[in-house]
């Protein structure tokens, strides 16, 4: 806000001083809606350099077109997860889900080497024990790789 003061020994020259004043502020006001024009100008032209950069990087048309229904998995996931639904109880369900899942191949993968321990401990015991009866134990009668069965029939 400019103020306009009388002095009687200028003869009213501040009025003009002011006023000269006002008018360098309004050119300075259009200066400054100039620049942020010019500003906003070459921040949408950076915007649009940089949306136009990641369409090419991502290249979303071609990846629908090359997996229609993963990217339909994508979009799904996408809007749940922006959709505030990553924080609820059907969420947490999935997980533990996907967690099950996940961990079961591991779990079984260790159950089938414990039971390929077991049976070649059982084995060895096996061995072990027709060795000490002389050769007629729990195992049967020992043989050679390369050995038959007994000759003739059984009943």
């Amino acid at each position: 806000m400019t103020t306009f003061q009388s002095n009687p020994g200028s003869g009213g020259q501040s009025a003009n001083v002011g006023q000269t004043q006002g008018n360098q502020g309004q050119e300075g006001f259009g200066q400054r809606v100039d620049r942020i024009g010019s500003d906003a100008q070459q921040l949408w032209e950076d915007t649009r350099g940089a949306v136009t950069d990641l369409q090419e990087t991502l290249d979303l048309k071609g990846r629908v077109e090359r997996n229609p229904y993963l990217m339909l998995a994508a979009a799904f996931g996408v809007g749940y997860v922006l959709g505030g639904g990553l924080f609820t109880r059907t969420t947490g369900r999935i997980i533990r889900l996907g967690v099950r899942l996940a961990a079961l191949p591991m779990v079984k993968d260790e159950l089938i080497g414990m039971a390929e321990a077991a049976l070649h401990g059982v084995e060895v015991g096996a061995g072990r024990v027709s060795n000490m009866a002389g050769g007629g134990g729990a195992g049967g009668p020992e043989r050679s790789p390369g050995s038959q069965g007994p000759q003739g029939s059984q009943v």
